[in-house]
């Protein structure tokens, strides 16, 4: 969310506009000029008492931005503050509606334009209780979140490591809190799937060794800076050992007891939002919020279906450029078996993604006019997570205080062939997220919420396109990376296939799991793990290719148009210049620039 996250955080996308009427700014350079009238004034007025509104709603993602004024602070998710929340939602867009906005120039008429149905999004999506009810995921949810709040906390002063400590005291106000709303969710006939809460215990678990101090919620302090000293650093991890087992672990049992006890028994056997009351309404407005687009389920669907049948046919040349005699199951076999593609351990496996981001990031000025200030690293994720978690991107803070990172997952090396590897690095860190990610919190010529914005279908979209710049970047030089890339992207397309399916078509947890396996090629427990993300996350996982086709689109039509004008450096700008933003408005900001350029 831009403002302030949406209640399930773990789905991971702002609220999307998929129907904005706006007028795109001429430029995509950041430097877009702003109203300097009156009515401009107001506007930024405006965002900036939203932004601040939003950091004290939601003081965890204000963490992850690097505001930590409110560092001190888990999210309120009482139901008076929520109500609260809601109605300032409102409050927020009747204030925004009476700004003129015909008197502001076009870059701020789309800011002004993407702020309005954003508020209108979270106002539409207040009316789904149940659905926002449910906090737990498969992936993740308020339950995993709490150790990598502390992680991302500033630690060089004993003020700030309090901050931290009283973050683990608040934690069993919590989960009191999401323990009510999911009360309520049950009473409305809304609770995860078996499969997703079974992986949820397994995630308390994890985070529950014998050991306190040996667990994820001490690791932020076992390593305090020199700044702290000495004799205050040990006077602050005895606080941390107290406060964890004092507050956070009784806290967690309790969750666990509660997920056991009283939640799991309502546990339908799959979460096929169809499944649910008003089900259907929720998934046609979570399709809308990740894709950006009216899209039906049933045209993505047949997208899908489409694109798996053309990947099959470039995944078969990839084998015949092997030399291999096989069909595609043995050909996966080989692949797995083959110790030449094998890792010894998760350091040899976090070796090779680093040697990966190394060669990729000086072949980078070919393909971009400028890049990110923001460094980024390659670290392995933390080992509560367990093995079946995929690799994943935490975003730098806003103000380059804190670099970006792709986590990698040491323990699930012997998962990890060596073959799949450099389209993932393209996808989570160069040229994907973080390229991404870091150029737009660098726009400070955009009002903080839209550097901060964070549309799946266009940051995932972007994420997969980068996969393809591959070949231009010197990857997928030998049959078998080409082959990982071509498995990442026929994996993206089955998925708008298996999602609808579960979600619109009637399709059974199996049924999925069978499909995916057939098409993708990929390890049973894997698959199983993903299809339970689609029942935790519905329809963010639609938002990839949708995003990918439409980037790919965009760069052929800039191709045409500009013909021997057109420059790779000066399209990838265009895309990357305006931050973040839906697909129809990110297609009318090509259009505007490329109706300059043609003229230029």
């Amino acid at each position: 969310m831009t403002f302030i996250r949406a209640r399930r955080r773990f789905g991971g996308a702002a609220l999307a506009a998929a129907a904005l009427t706006v007028t795109a700014p001429a430029r995509t350079a950041a430097a877009a000029a702003r109203s300097d009238n009156a009515e401009g004034k107001r506007l930024h007025a405006f965002f900036d008492a939203e932004w601040e509104r939003a950091a004290r709603d939601d003081p965890e993602a204000a963490t992850y931005r690097g505001d930590h004024r409110y560092g001190d602070r888990l999210n309120d998710q009482s139901a008076a503050a929520i109500a609260a929340r809601e109605e300032a939602d409102r409050a927020a867009l009747q204030t925004l509606r009476r700004l003129k906005r015909e008197l502001l120039v076009p870059a701020d008429r789309l800011s002004y334009d993407v702020c309005a149905y954003e508020l209108e999004q979270r106002i539409r999506f207040q009316a789904f209780k149940g659905y926002n009810s449910l906090s737990l995921g498969s992936d993740g949810g308020f339950h995993t979140e709490l150790a990598d709040l502390l992680d991302a906390s500033p630690k060089s002063r004993p003020a700030e490591v309090e901050q931290m400590l009283a973050r683990l005291a608040a934690f069993p106000l919590r989960v009191g809190q999401e323990i009510a709303l999911m009360r309520d969710g049950m009473a409305l006939g809304w609770v995860p799937a078996r499969p997703v809460l079974d992986r949820v215990i397994q995630q308390i678990d994890a985070q529950l060794p014998a050991d306190p101090a040996r667990g994820p919620f001490y690791a932020p302090f076992a390593q305090l800076p020199a700044s702290v000293a000495p004799a205050e650093q040990e006077t602050l991890r005895a606080a941390a050992r107290s406060a964890i087992a004092g507050h956070v672990v009784p806290a967690m049992k309790r969750l666990r007891a509660f997920v056991i006890d009283e939640y799991g028994t309502q546990a339908p056997p799959d979460g096929a939002l169809s499944r649910y009351p008003g089900g259907r309404e929720v998934y046609a407005a979570v399709v809308e919020q990740q894709t950006t687009t009216r899209m039906s389920a049933a045209e993505i669907h047949e997208l899908g279906l489409q694109q798996v049948a053309l990947l099959r046919g470039e995944i078969d040349a990839a084998m015949r450029d092997a030399r291999f005699p096989g069909d595609f199951r043995a050909f996966i076999r080989y692949l797995g078996g083959d110790p030449k593609f094998a890792f010894a351990s998760g350091d040899a496996l976090l070796r090779g993604y680093r040697d990966i981001a190394k060669r990729i990031d000086p072949e980078l000025p070919r393909l971009f006019a400028e890049l990110p200030r923001t460094p980024y690293g390659v670290r392995e994720m933390p080992a509560h997570l367990g093995a079946g978690k995929a690799e994943y991107y935490s975003e730098p803070a806003l103000d380059g205080s804190r670099a970006g990172w792709f986590n990698a997952n040491t323990l699930a090396f012997r998962a990890r062939p060596s073959w799949t590897m450099e389209t993932l690095v393209a996808h989570e860190a160069v040229p994907g997220h973080h390229l991404q990610t870091a150029r737009a919190a660098e726009l400070k010529d955009l009002p903080a919420f839209r550097r901060a914005a964070g549309y799946a279908a266009y940051s995932e979209g972007w994420a997969l396109y980068a996969e393809t710049l591959g070949r231009e970047l010197g990857l997928y030089t030998d049959p078998y990376s080409r082959f990982g890339h071509l498995q990442s992207l026929i994996f993206r397309a089955a998925r708008l296939v298996v999602d609808t399916g579960l979600h619109a078509q009637g399709w059974s947890r199996q049924r999925a799991i069978d499909y995916m396996i057939e098409t993708v090629g990929e390890d049973p427990d894997y698959i199983a793990a993903e299809v339970d993300r689609y029942y935790s996350t519905p329809a963010q996982a639609l938002a990839y290719m949708i995003g990918q086709q439409r980037i790919v689109s965009l760069r052929e039509r800039a191709r045409q148009r500009l013909g021997e004008r057109y420059d790779i450096r000066r399209f990838h700008q265009a895309v990357l210049d305006q931050g973040a933003l839906p697909l129809d408005v990110l297609e009318r900001v090509i259009d505007d620039w490329l109706a300059g350029a043609a003229t230029a």
